[in-house]
């Protein structure tokens, strides 16, 4: 099974601010996790710059726009309370967002079985014309429109176990019937969103919140009742992960007792649908995880559940 992994330098130069929990140091340590032997055959690319094309079907272009005009020439300008740029960040925006394209790219094409993509900045609070929480761009949405236009994908999944519920992508496609999105998080938690009643204009949200203190058999038993039967039924032609791994025990910014295992687990729960329903298809991206030993840890049996292993 060949898994690639895409990342790019420019995520290491986009920082927040002294402190800031989304920092340079997650990819460090994700990087320092995936040197160990048994990611030797791991395929490894360069996430290259997002092309205008594939910002503008999530984005519009008043929006980029604004989003290059705010970046500082020094020092940092703040987008709201916790969600600051500074000279670095857009390139590692346009960056993370061309690292998605790029492995839809070779995920439909079938030159990878499956990719994970670990960029800095996040992007599933993003909405389509503000950021937050972290977000600027939304990069998974970017990625499942790119699917579509670019690879005539009827039918996308996006599946979000961030302990945040990612609000920008439920608003992206709250109206659309060719795409299913679905989450577990932590709730009542922040943004506010994401309870049950949320279903979409097509019925085609499903979130499955969970509450502060949850462990792995809660998130295995929310993932078996409403996530993947939907996911079964839906038949996508390619499944997206929002893959957030502040879930874990050890986070500082969540109240969920997950541990690696648990995502390495829903990683092969999803594998085994994506098997059977399209191809084996999945592309993984990086949203939350800010302890950083803890974050490492995900990611590995995250990945490893990729390769196969």
């Amino acid at each position: 099974m060949k898994t690639l992994f895409v990342t790019h330098e420019s995520g290491l130069h986009h920082e927040m601010g002294p402190g800031h929990p989304e920092r340079p140091e997650r990819l460090r340590a994700i990087e320092r996790g995936l040197e160990e032997a048994r990611f030797a055959l791991l395929a490894r690319v360069s996430a290259p710059r997002a092309e205008s094309v594939a910002l503008q079907r999530v984005h519009p272009q008043s929006y980029l726009e604004a989003l290059e005009q705010a970046a500082p020439r020094e020092g940092y300008a703040a987008l709201d309370s916790d969600t600051l740029m500074c000279p670095d960040t857009i390139e590692a925006v346009w960056r993370a967002a061309g690292g998605a394209v790029a492995a839809v790219d070779e995920v439909m094409s079938g030159r990878a079985d499956n990719a994970f993509v670990a960029a800095r900045p996040p992007g599933h609070h993003a909405g389509a014309r503000n950021p937050m929480g972290f977000c600027f761009v939304n990069n998974v949405a970017v990625a499942a429109r790119h699917a579509q236009a670019a690879h005539g994908a009827e039918r996308v999944a996006i599946v979000d176990f961030d302990v945040h519920h990612g609000n920008g992508t439920q608003e992206i496609f709250w109206s659309d019937e060719t795409a299913l999105f679905c989450s577990t998080h932590q709730a009542p938690f922040y943004p506010g969103t994401g309870g049950r009643n949320e279903t979409g204009a097509h019925d085609n949200i499903v979130n499955a919140p969970l509450f502060a203190g949850s462990t792995g058999d809660v998130f295995r038993e929310a993932l078996d009742d409403r996530i993947l039967p939907r996911l079964r039924a839906f038949a996508p032609d390619l499944i997206l992960v929002s893959a957030g791994f502040d879930a874990h025990e050890r986070d500082p910014l969540g109240g969920l007792r997950l541990r690696e295992v648990d995502f390495g687990d829903a990683t092969k729960r999803l594998m085994e649908i994506a098997d059977k329903r399209c191809g084996g298809r999945i592309v993984s991206m990086l949203e939350g995880g800010y302890d950083v030993d803890a974050l490492s840890r995900c990611v590995s049996a995250h990945v490893l559940a990729l390769m196969g292993g």
